[in-house]
């Protein structure tokens, strides 16, 4: 048995973590339950690039904005939850969690959440009208941080209750990160980071906002939050919000007619033979087997079905595709040594059972609460929880100077992120950023292109996957 790279998209998962990174919404928590990587979440299915914002600059405008890039596609899970569930996302900059982090420190600016109720799903393109914000939080004085920020400390977990008078049925759950670090350039570059969860609501309630909007279009690039100056001292607070007002129990709303409404999840369910998931796969129970024949065909369903797991891994990898090779790979063994009759158990391949989440990171109120949702108008501060981690103090990226002329890339970053050197005496981050506290010069500081802590002069390596696809040799 050997494995070959044959094929284009698992060449790009070999290559996936080979990129600069920005930020990816990969997983989530029903009241802090993990689903699964990739489970139930559509997103980029551009591999090398899943961690980049909306793109070209300003694309406020973009069918992406909806769902991120490939967001019009849904995935084949949906994840249940109910009317008051805490739903946890966490959002990556590798997204395979090969390496820890969540978003550059530099990255600062306010996250939302958005909800739209829809008949399927799975099929809904989610692209218009509809969408109603839960939550939104952006800069709060009393921490001194942003939202973004926090996620950082937070292993990059963004909590929020699903309202609990919504009524039943499917729904698109849609995070938004909005990084501001470049807002304040010409042209502006507001960086909306953004993907959608698929999940069917149990519920007794009957409400549905009146408030809703269409995605794109409910921000403008004329808006001012979309040129807000977060590097200016002293900043312009309140931030200026943009969207809908936040949904909460007290809402504007209307009644829906519950006996209309789909209150028992159909679609999506997790098939109940599945053995082991990876992304929206699952692999199933091989067909028994008595003699060579009968045991070389299990082999090859099996392998059949490590090919279509790992042509389905998704930017957040295929760590459960490896250990059903290996059960494959025993499978296989299996037949060559004559034991026949089969197949084995796969229970030693399994991965060991998720943990809870403990640590529910940024949170707010989106039921009968303002709090975390809304943002205070005399002193800009959001009235959300907050993190008790010490204020770091993030100065502006400052314009690095060419090293051995300019070889491309945006005038404020460094390094990996467009190969310039960071003015003398600032640091280039383990994302291409210049700055000069620890997060700039501490682990993954790039030496080559600017000052770093003597005790982390080293530069950032990226860690590859072998991947490929098997074809059975007997």
């Amino acid at each position: 048995m050997r494995f070959t790279n044959t094929n284009p998209l698992l060449l790009a998962l070999t290559a996936a973590t080979a990129v600069n990174a920005h930020t990816l919404f990969t997983n989530f928590f029903v009241d802090n339950v993990p689903q699964g990587d990739g489970t139930c979440v559509r997103m980029s299915n551009n591999i090398q690039e899943a961690t980049y914002p909306i793109r070209p600059i300003g694309a406020v405008t973009s069918e992406d904005m909806a769902c991120g890039v490939n967001g019009k596609n849904g995935v084949s899970r949906v994840c249940g939850a109910n009317a008051g569930s805490k739903l946890t996302f966490e959002f990556r900059d590798w997204p395979d969690a090969t390496q820890p982090g969540s978003i550059d420190i530099s990255h600062k600016g306010p996250c939302s959440v958005y909800m739209k109720k829809v008949d399927n799903a799975i099929t809904d393109p989610a692209v218009g009208d509809g969408w109603f914000k839960i939550f939104e939080q952006d800069y709060d004085s009393a921490a001194g941080k942003w939202c973004t920020e926090k996620l950082i400390p937070n292993n990059g977990h963004l909590s929020v209750n699903i309202p609990k008078d919504l009524a039943p049925g499917y729904y698109l759950v849609r995070p938004e990160l909005l990084a501001l670090h470049q807002a304040d350039k010409s042209p502006a570059d507001p960086q909306f980071y953004v993907a959608c969860a698929q999940v069917f609501v149990t519920s007794s309630g009957k409400a549905a906002p009146k408030d809703t909007v269409s995605i794109p279009g409910y921000v403008h690039m004329t808006d001012p939050a979309m040129t807000f100056n977060i590097w200016q001292t002293p900043m312009k607070l309140p931030f200026p919000q943009f969207g809908p007002p936040t949904y909460t129990g007290s809402s504007a709303k209307r009644t829906l007619d519950v006996r209309t409404s789909q209150t028992k999840q159909t679609l999506g369910l997790k098939p109940a033979n599945c053995i082991i998931e990876n992304n929206n796969w699952c692999g199933f129970p091989l067909p028994s087997s008595s003699d060579e024949g009968s045991c070389w065909a299990s082999s090859s369903n099996c392998w059949d079905q490590a090919k279509t797991c790992y042509n389905s891994a998704g930017p957040t990898g295929s760590k459960n595709c490896h250990n059903w090779e290996d059960y494959c790979t025993s499978v296989n063994n299996a037949c060559k040594s004559g034991n026949f009759h089969g197949p084995p158990s796969p229970d030693k391949y399994l991965p060991a059972k998720p943990a809870l989440l403990t640590n529910s990171g940024v949170t707010g109120e989106s039921q009968g609460s303002s709090s975390g949702s809304s943002s205070d108008s005399s002193s800009g501060s959001s009235t959300g929880s907050t993190t008790s981690a010490a204020v770091v103090s993030s100065p502006k990226p400052s314009s690095p100077k060419g090293k051995g002329g300019v070889k491309g890339g945006s005038v404020d970053t460094c390094g990996s992120n467009g190969g310039l050197t960071c003015a003398t005496g600032l640091c280039c981050s383990s994302h291409g950023y210049c700055g000069t506290n620890n997060d700039y010069c501490g682990s993954g500081c790039q030496s080559a292109f600017g000052e770093c802590h003597s005790s982390y002069k080293t530069k950032r390596s990226h860690k590859q996957h072998h991947v490929g696809h098997p074809h059975v040799r007997r």
